[in-house]
């Protein structure tokens, strides 16, 4: 063994492997960009940030700043050599800086290039901006009210004949349902460090989940090609989705400088900075109109689905589109339309948070739902499994998918025995009836989530695989790690493919200068994509030493097998080490360049029609809460999960990937508020103001489990299924304990209709409310 070689026993697929940054990242050593040695002469950039939420700029007066200790300039629109756009989808609505209008309090309007970071940040604040007011909204509402504007075309998906159905139904029920934001808060905020080369040539380090778009968005500001930028990404602290489009304005800050002042240029603004200036989970206004009969079965669902969009359209069109997708979360609806609304308003242009919009689509279901079981005097959870799409039949989808994977209903009916949750109910109301003050409340619900991007596009991957002369093996491919644990599952799938132990692997960062043309690391694709890439790469090379070792051992290539550590060539076992050596000797080509594309799906936006979603994955939780009716304070005493990850590359990344999932959207259901002022200002922009959960609050009786028995229908890398997003949506069971909790102080006869977040606040006006209206 090299003594540089760790011992490790061979790795497998399908088990419980540690995560490959978690000893540094205990101890500190794990490198992220601020981590870097910075080269010499490395300048520092900080943003000016507009403090109007819409107005004309009639002038900026940069003389204290210029004259301010330390600085080399500032960069405004005037200063771009190419185009002044980061715009994601190529919609040109998106400035670096604005020329003449700003159209959100927060908007970046230059950048001070100093010699240290404090320099640029104080020079930032010395600029003088004059303003001419225009009028401004900053919610749904009131962006309806003001004419509707969209950022981007909508959406409908219609399946049936919705005015029969309303018409036939027995009983209807139309509402409303305010669904919040939430800011991404990952550990590290955005960051970037350009270094310029010769030529056009410029190195980024961005904190990014997108490298290749950042790379299109640092040429596209330079007026180069694509050739002269690589982006390097080795982790992120978190992403969550706010790091798939925010991280190319702060790219291409930093690569402006360096190339005009030629010196390299980092950019890392302040936490207030990076929340007032980057965009957020879209708020949602879900207006609906439901018929459904006695039984509870819904007969037809017509809904409109108002976005928070922001100034432009970012991912706006596609976050908005996937919460049409998961309008019917689990259930079926035999005659459905349902709309999307993405609304201009004067706020921070909005983005890609995990789920992408299917938590907000999902989340209204379950009011629905809600809406009728309270209404029939029944457990949500019967009219949960009324409406649960079928197997064979009733399984057709809005967008005229069928489902033909469906384990929903075994799913539930586990998680209800395993949870005990008949008895937990009965137990539940026979405590509330005789508890004046302290309320409980407990809800089951369900997942169904589709895995694929649904820009077809992106459901692509690209992985270079070198084989040394030594045995040893370097990775590399198009996705990128934050915290999720991407890089060790595919370094298990590559050191399982070739036999060989994990420390043999050596997984390198991404680079656009190894992988080009990269999908963005999101919609929970990153293992499918990567992991079928990496295993293409290694069946090449694998090929080629079939080839080889039957020449050299004088047997017939069916002789020749992988085994664990090497080969064995009729009677002869060869280490994958010597094998190496000798494929070497022989000339034999020991790197590939592997690649995989999603089958089965398309997608016709124009019709509403298509196979957008590759598979689903299935998941359930049951939720327990108390609340005091008092106060509106409450816990979430306990939580059961049961969910579907396919056959588990790795069932310990798994685990944590569920249940920070859960959490997080316990998050976003119940603490993490955003809050804008009269003024157009957002004021929850700090952890003393925005509240996400704590240690603490994690449930003090936590039952994850994986659904063992569960093996992908389709051909995905180890029959896995992704486990990124569909298990934020669990917590949604919260919001439905919750609901019964409040419900409880009117003899659930009413339908308690809390809006998200469900916060303190919020369960006490919803108690308040319904003892009102049941004294009525």
């Amino acid at each position: 063994m090299n003594k540089h070689e760790t011992p490790i026993t061979l790795s497998t697929v399908h088990s419980d492997i540690k995560h490959d940054s978690g000893p540094k990242h205990v101890t500190g050593t794990a490198e992220y960009i601020d981590d870097m040695v910075e080269p010499a002469g490395t300048m520092h950039a900080y943003l000016g940030l507009s403090t109007n939420p819409h107005a004309q700029i009639v002038g900026m007066d940069f003389s204290a700043t210029l004259a301010a200790p330390g600085v080399l300039g500032v960069l405004t629109a005037a200063d771009v050599p190419g185009d002044n756009d980061v715009s994601s989808n190529h919609s040109h609505d998106e400035p670096l800086f604005p020329v003449d209008t700003v159209h959100f309090w927060g908007q970046p309007l230059f950048a001070v290039i100093a010699e240290t970071r404090d320099q640029a940040r104080r020079a930032a604040h010395l600029a003088k901006v004059e303003y001419k007011d225009l009028p401004f909204a900053t919610n749904v509402r009131d962006a309806q009210a003001a004419g509707g504007t969209l950022v981007t075309p909508p959406l409908k998906l219609e399946r049936g004949d919705v005015a029969a159905g309303m018409a036939g139904a027995p009983r209807r029920v139309k509402g409303s349902i305010e669904i919040g934001g939430q800011d991404h808060f990952y550990l590290e905020g955005h960051i970037a460090l350009a270094v310029p080369g010769e030529d056009e040539d410029v190195t980024v380090f961005s904190s990014t989940q997108h490298p290749t778009e950042v790379q299109v968005m640092v040429a596209q500001v330079l007026g180069i090609r694509l050739h002269a930028v690589t982006v390097n990404v080795r982790r992120m602290g978190g992403g969550f989705g706010g790091k798939e489009t925010q991280s190319n304005l702060f790219a291409c800050v930093a690569a402006m400088a360096a190339k005009k002042w030629n010196r390299a240029c980092k950019i890392r603004p302040d936490r207030d900075d990076d929340m007032t200036a980057t965009g957020k989970r879209h708020d949602f206004v879900v207006d609906y109109d439901v018929g459904y009969d006695d039984s509870g079965k819904i007969h037809a669902v017509e809904a409109v689905y108002g976005a928070r969009a922001g100034f432009s359209s970012d991912l706006s069109g596609p976050v908005t589109d996937r919460a049409l997708f998961h309008a019917d979360n689990a259930y079926w609806y035999p005659a459905v339309r349902v709309r999307s609304e993405p609304l201009y308003t004067n706020t921070v242009s909005n983005t890609a948070f995990r789920g992408f919009g299917g938590p907000q689509g999902m989340m209204a279901a379950e009011r629905w739902i809600e809406d009728i079981a309270y209404d029939l005097g029944r457990d949500p959870l019967e009219i949960r499994k009324a409406n649960f799409y079928g197997t064979d039949t009733d399984n057709v989808t809005p967008y005229h998918q069928t489902v033909q994977d469906n384990i929903v209903h075994r799913v539930v009916e586990e998680i209800e025995a395993s949870s005990d949750y008949q008895a937990r109910r009965a137990a539940i109301l026979k405590y509330n009836a005789g508890s004046p003050i302290l309320k409980k409340g407990i809800a089951l619900t369900p997942v169904k989530f589709g895995i694929s991007f649904t820009a077809t596009w992106y459901n692509q991957a690209g992985a270079l695989v070198h084989v040394y002369k030594d045995g040893s093996i370097h990775l590399s491919h198009g996705g990128t790690e934050m915290g999720q644990g991407l890089y060790i599952k595919v370094a298990q799938v590559l050191a399982d493919a070739f036999g060989v132990g994990l420390g043999v692997v050596k997984i390198m960062g991404t680079s656009t200068g190894k992988v080009p043309n990269t999908s963005a690391t999101a919609a929970s694709s990153g293992s499918d994509l990567n992991g079928m890439a990496a295993f293409d790469a290694a069946r090449q090379i694998k090929e080629r030493l079939v080839v080889h070792a039957a020449k050299l051992y004088q047997c017939s290539e069916a002789a020749v097998e992988w085994v664990p550590g090497g080969i064995q060539a009729a009677d002869k076992f060869v280490p994958f080490a010597e094998l190496a050596a000798s494929a070497y000797m022989n000339r034999v080509q020991l790197s590939a360049t592997g690649f995989y594309q999603v089958p089965k799906i398309h997608w016709d936006r124009a019709t509403g029609r298509g196979h957008p979603f590759y598979y689903f994955a299935y998941g359930a939780s049951v939720s327990e809460v108390t609340i005091d009716t008092l106060t509106g304070e409450y816990t979430v005493d306990r939580v059961d999960i049961l969910h579907d990850v396919g056959r588990s590359l790795n069932p310990a990344i798994d685990m944590g990937q569920i249940e920070g999932g859960f959490i997080q959207g316990m998050g976003w259901l119940t603490s993490e508020e955003l809050v804008w002022d009269d003024k157009g200002q957002l004021r929850t922009k700090a952890p003393s103001t925005y509240k996400i959960p704590l240690a603490s609050d994690v449930p003090p009786v936590f039952n994850v489990k994986l659904a063992e028995w569960s093996v992908n229908a389709e051909p995905t890398i180890g029959r896995s299924k992704a486990v990124g997003e569909p298990p934020f949506m669990l917590a949604m069971s919260v919001v439905e304990a919750l609901s019964m909790a409040v419900a409880s102080v009117a003899d659930y006869t009413i339908a308690p209709r809390l809006d998200t977040p469900v916060t303190p606040e919020r369960v006490l006006m919803g108690c308040e409310r319904l003892k009102r209206e049941a004294r009525r």
